[in-house]
């Protein structure tokens, strides 16, 4: 996909202009991708990820995001992630839970998964971006109050809707954040808070090249074009909010 034109691009800037963003899993692939893309278009961005030298190796290369060191699968650590959230942006507008565990990495039949690796792909895909959402949604209302259209976006899958071998754990997870995201959003959208579960593809990311590392990674759509993607449907909602769920839907999975 080519780079979009300097109008549409001056646009699309001004569109995101001191929205206040904060993104799980924001070192490497499709997170880091959207680090940079939106901190491009004009918004403030606050990145969370488990590792102290990545974080300190994006906030080097983008100074004008505030990286966060925090673990969302672990529950004494959502607490302190959203107050650095909320110091860092002055509250928030837009959530982008991107942080993703595949459970057993070489990936593996269910009955060969062990409890442990289910635990944690339910820990990471399913409750830290539950956890972390509802320590934020005082911030997401406050910011619908005023006008800034709030929005939830939880990174899925098409596996969270179709059964693949040795993808169980991980597929079970994305499944269990898809519909609680829909369940979220027919609850919060009276109140001004959007929550969509979008599919961004498949990927030539460090997670992809884990899970399947024999892909033809030519194959594989680019993390900055699914960034691009993903930066346009939350521009879309924020375009559209106040006229309801309209075409910003249409790259949410159904």
């Amino acid at each position: 996909m080519s780079n979009p034109g300097m109008n549409k691009e001056s646009h699309m800037s001004q569109d995101m202009n001191g929205l206040r963003v904060a993104i799980t899993g924001g070192t490497s692939g499709l997170g880091l991708a959207l680090v940079r893309e939106l901190l491009d278009r004009g918004a403030r961005v606050a990145f969370v990820a488990r590792n102290t030298e990545g974080v300190e190796r994006v906030a080097r290369e983008r100074s004008d995001a505030h990286g966060i060191v925090g673990d969302v699968s672990q529950k004494e650590d959502i607490y302190p992630i959203a107050i650095q959230v909320l110091g860092a942006l002055g509250g928030v507008d837009v959530l982008v839970n991107n942080a993703s565990s595949l459970g057993p990495v070489p990936l593996v039949p269910l009955a060969d998964t062990e409890c442990e690796d289910l635990e944690l792909a339910l820990a990471t895909n399913v409750l830290g971006p539950f956890r972390l959402t509802k320590a934020l949604l005082g911030a997401l209302a406050a910011s619908a109050r005023g006008g800034r259209h709030a929005l939830v976006v939880n990174v899925s899958t098409d596996a969270a809707l179709n059964a693949y071998p040795n993808w169980g754990a991980y597929s079970t997870s994305k499944a269990a954040l898809h519909h609680l995201s829909r369940i979220w959003d027919e609850e919060l959208t009276p109140e001004g808070i959007r929550v969509v579960s979008i599919d961004p593809g498949d990927m030539d990311t460090p997670m992809h090249a884990l899970a399947v590392p024999d892909a033809d990674r030519s194959t594989l759509k680019r993390p900055d074009v699914a960034a691009r993607e993903v930066a346009d449907l939350i521009a879309a909602v924020q375009s559209v909010a106040t006229a309801g769920h309209a075409a910003a839907d249409q790259e949410v999975l159904q």
